[in-house]
């Protein structure tokens, strides 16, 4: 890996693991402590519910809900900004909110509580993005995310009722539809520009303007008589 990709591979780690250190932090106050941080969940339909529109992905109920979502998020996250640099933290921002207005707007009446919805927004994004853009790299990356969290879409239905699958739904829901959103920015499909045939000739030390070359080959003059009988033999 040379310097440039180095940079450019630790620049798009930077946000994911600052937002790890965050929830690893706020989980690590909770358990030293002995608090619970879960009224600052979401709770649909009501005023006090609203705050949790930011503070419920930071908010977790413990260190295996914590670490389950922090490895996917630091892998896709760090996908997310390495492969669509231009446009990763308005993805990031738009799903985190989304997930959360969504989720207020309609879910049970509990409180909602994790980051479970910004990773499957993370998710849907970058499976959906690369096929919409039929960039041959982007689309490799979607297999590349099936391949390894293609699990995920069953959360989306309610199996756990312990799990708010409503927010894996909104989350999920809100990567496709900003990755149709975003799809003529960022990157894009791949065109390939063939060579001109005057360009190629431009490299022919003989192909040059007022120059005329003649074939040295002796001419053949094929002489045809449409009117004789086709089964007739030549002569």
């Amino acid at each position: 890996m040379d310097k440039l990709e180095r940079n450019k591979f630790l620049n798009a780690v930077v946000y994911p693991v600052f937002f790890i250190l965050i929830i690893g932090l706020v989980h690590l106050v909770q358990h030293v402590f002995e608090v619970k941080f879960t009224n600052y969940g979401i709770y649909p339909r009501d005023a006090k519910g609203l705050i949790g529109i930011i503070t419920s992905p930071l908010v977790h109920g413990s260190f295996s809900h914590l670490f389950n979502n922090s490895i996917p998020i630091l892998i896709l996250g760090s996908a997310l900004f390495y492969f669509y640099k231009e446009i990763a933290f308005k993805v990031s921002v738009w799903v985190y909110l989304m997930v959360g207005i969504w989720t207020w707007i309609y879910a049970r009446e509990a409180y909602h509580i994790g980051a479970s919805g910004l990773l499957y927004g993370l998710f849907s994004f970058l499976l959906i993005s690369g096929f919409i853009r039929r960039n041959a790299q982007l689309i490799s990356l979607s297999f590349a995310v099936i391949f390894l969290y293609g699990s995920l879409v069953w959360g989306v239905f309610p199996i756990d009722v312990k799990i708010s699958f409503e927010g894996h739904l909104w989350g999920f829901v809100a990567g496709i539809v900003l990755a149709i959103y975003y799809r003529k920015q960022g990157p894009q499909k791949t065109e390939h520009k063939w060579e001109e045939e005057d360009d190629l000739d431009d490299t022919n030390p003989y192909w040059k303007e007022g120059i005329e070359i003649k074939s040295t080959e002796q001419e053949v003059n094929y002489i045809y008589k449409p009117n004789e009988p086709k089964d007739k033999a030549p002569e």
